[in-house]
């Protein structure tokens, strides 16, 4: 990616997690994601691979560990914020969520994290870029989305009433 391009999608990036942060925050009704939950992570990750340059090739083993880590601790914040998030049924069983302080703090302790790695890569001379982010960013997404719904599916009733019966 050109750099102006790499800048533009980091911040849309952000841009994009902070919208989604702050709004996990508040209560909002669940909607059936059906089997479309994983299409944001796929793109991001297609995004990421799509162009040579993913793995430093001066680096490249210190470069695919760190990869590996990134994307460990992407699942890693993902699955925290799922599973700190509260989840419940309203009296028409209607699925809710609201994240609490301790999703706050899951997310900003895993951002953390990454932040840290990445000033590993610098003061090691590996380089990580916008795809390594891309590919955090969609295993931080594919975690949390994918622990959401499987928690929402399983506070929904498997039974089917027939209309009018």
């Amino acid at each position: 990616m050109s750099g102006s391009l790499n800048v533009l999608v980091v911040i849309a990036v952000i841009a994009v997690i902070a919208v989604v942060a702050v709004r996990q925050l508040k209560p909002r009704r669940l909607t059936a994601q059906g089997k479309s939950w994983w299409l944001i992570p796929a793109v991001l990750t297609f995004l990421a691979v799509r162009e040579p340059g993913l793995i430093d090739s001066a680096h490249p083993t210190g470069s695919t560990v760190l990869l590996a880590v990134g994307v460990a601790l992407g699942l890693l914040t993902g699955a925290a914020w799922a599973w700190t998030t509260r989840i419940w049924t309203d009296a028409d069983g209607e699925v809710w969520s609201a994240g609490r302080a301790v999703t706050a703090v899951a997310w900003v302790v895993g951002a953390g994290l990454r932040f840290a790695l990445y000033g590993v890569a610098v003061s090691a001379g590996v380089h990580l870029g916008t795809q390594a982010t891309l590919l955090t960013v969609a295993a931080t997404l594919l975690a949390r989305t994918g622990a959401m719904v499987w928690r929402a599916q399983s506070l929904r009733p498997t039974y089917r009433v027939a209309a009018g019966g």
